[in-house]
């Protein structure tokens, strides 16, 4: 199908015009999968914390609630965008960009299943975590323009964290480079052909997939991290004046960024696309290859986030002095003792 629109486009358009229209019709599809993934997101989350809390979650609006997302849509969208008096109109409708912005950006190479992927680069590892360290820019702006002071606290608790759990996100992605010898998305995958990272990478791995999953969830700002969003002390943290879509905004970041962490793990620690194999196991193989690789990755990816759905649900929020006490004592010396292991572990080449 794709080759078919590239076709039609350069049959119809000069190619200038071509590559335009191809990157324009790109964005469009990734805008609608933006939106697509926070809707269904909001409602698979709320129906997790049900099951957790032994009820029911929505029910009333669409068969087994399925449609509340959407009238919650709609009614932010016909909200009426307030601005405080006080505020930094320019960065205060400034910063919800930079939040979606740099959201998309860590989207667009999402690997899907082999060549179905927007963006792949030599480096892609690499500019998904510096894109990453530019959403904390948007929170700093928007705790900072409010001219709130729990807006402004629950903003700094934000950037503290996610520079904080940034270096466990590293070190954990920097263990597992010294397997797949490549930051490229799509040769990471590749790499794992012979099995997933996370098998035959041993306990140094499956460590560094722990860490992994724990900063990120501390770095999408979710529960039990959820310190620059905590109702009961800051209202509604660095978002509390925003109102409408300027709010769905962020709301949707939030969820996306989820999304993206189950990504990067997926892809690094559970072969992505590549379907389980086992040893000489032929009919067992076979029958795995018959499951198309986008499936593959999206049952991990929803494994993935369905695990930090039930951290979120089961532990309670940590104080601002415990979150970076479990970062700079405990989660940094970890990966810094894990890194070592592992290159012992390629030294031997006990991986191969």
């Amino acid at each position: 199908m794709i080759e078919s629109i590239e076709y039609w486009l350069h049959t119809h358009f000069s190619p200038a015009w071509a590559g335009f229209l191809g990157w324009v019709l790109v964005g469009a599809v990734y805008l609608g999968i933006f939106a697509i993934l926070g809707l269904v997101l909001v409602y698979v989350e709320r129906k997790v914390a049900a099951f957790f809390q032994l009820r029911l979650g929505p029910m009333r609006v669409g068969p087994w609630g399925t449609t509340q997302t959407i009238a919650d849509a709609i009614k932010l969208l016909l909200k009426e965008p307030v601005t405080p008096d006080k505020a930094d109109r320019f960065l205060y409708n400034l910063a919800p960009f930079f939040v979606v912005t740099a959201t998309l950006m860590a989207l667009a190479l999402t690997p899907f299943g082999k060549h179905l992927q927007a963006f792949d680069i030599d480096i892609g590892l690499f500019f998904l975590l510096a894109v990453s360290s530019v959403g904390v820019v948007g929170i700093l702006l928007a705790g900072w323009a409010s001219d709130n002071k729990y807006s402004l606290i629950g903003a700094m608790r934000s950037g503290a964290q996610i520079v904080s759990y940034e270096l466990s996100v590293g070190l954990s992605l920097v263990t597992m480079l010294l397997l797949t010898e490549s930051l490229q998305l799509s040769e990471i995958i590749e790499s794992q052909q012979a099995g997933w990272w996370i098998f035959r990478g041993h306990v140094p791995a499956f460590v560094a997939f722990v860490l992994f999953v724990i900063a990120g969830t501390a770095e999408t700002n979710r529960g039990p991290f959820d310190l620059p969003e905590a109702e009961s002390e800051l209202t509604a943290g660095f978002h509390t004046e925003y109102s409408g879509l300027k709010f769905a905004f962020f709301f949707l970041a939030e969820f996306v960024n989820m999304f993206m962490i189950a990504v990067v793990a997926s892809t690094v620690f559970l072969g992505g696309w590549m379907p389980f194999h086992l040893g000489d196991w032929a009919a067992f193989n076979a029958v795995m290859d018959f499951i198309p690789g986008p499936l593959w990755f999206l049952g991990k990816v929803v494994f993935i986030m369905f695990l930090m759905m039930w951290f979120k649900w089961t532990f309670p929020r940590l104080r601002i002095d415990q979150l970076l006490t479990l970062e700079w004592k405990y989660l940094l010396p970890l990966n810094l003792a894990n890194l070592v292991l592992m290159a012992f572990v390629v030294l031997m080449k006990w991986h191969l």
